[in-house]
């Protein structure tokens, strides 16, 4: 009989107990690695947002008449508003130069404020209560060459997520923030 027993060897409890262990040690590791990846994902997918955020409102600042006309004297557009849900609405600033810290906080005229769906709901220095993005736009006159050449800058970062655009060290990107320049020159028409 007793050879009978021991050809019915199972796992022990300590066995067992190890085995489990080690299967819950790695679980919890693999838990923890799922978790980290969601917010990766989810902060990667604000940041692509942001930069698309940026580059229409570029594409809006570039689609502005600046350049010469027949006669080659300067013609800028400085009555578009840009910062109103409709670009048709009166009062814009069109490509006037910003004021100083445009960038670091909301200027009327060159920021706007834009809702979870992609729609601008206004501009000013007050978000309205729905915004989630804040696009905020710079237009300086290129100091090597102040009458033909302007620089373009537009930050777009998550509501109440920056102080400042010169935030932390130079040249750091602050998480879920897109931030496009570009120069532009007077062409004739």
């Amino acid at each position: 009989m007793n050879t009978a027993r021991s050809r019915e060897r199972g796992f022990s409890l300590l066995e067992t107990l190890v085995a489990t262990s080690i299967l819950t040690v790695t679980l919890a590791g693999l838990a923890q690695l799922l978790v980290a990846s969601m917010r990766v994902n989810a902060a990667a997918r604000t940041t692509t947002y942001a930069a698309l955020l940026a580059q229409q409102k570029m594409e809006q600042l570039r689609g502005l008449t600046w350049g010469f006309d027949l006669l080659g004297l300067p013609v800028a557009d400085t009555s578009t508003n840009l910062a109103a849900a409709s670009a048709a609405a009166p009062g814009g600033k069109g490509l006037t130069p910003s004021p100083p810290g445009s960038l670091a906080t909301n200027t009327a005229g060159y920021c706007d404020f834009v809702d979870r769906f992609g729609r601008v709901i206004g501009g000013g220095t007050t978000p309205p209560g729905e915004t989630v993005y804040v696009r905020r736009w710079s237009i300086e006159p290129l100091p090597a060459s102040p009458a033909t050449a302007m620089v373009l800058q537009v930050l777009v970062s998550r509501a109440g997520g920056r102080a400042s655009p010169d935030t932390g060290a130079s040249g750091v990107r602050v998480p879920d923030e897109a931030r496009l320049v570009t120069v532009r020159t007077r062409k004739a028409s």
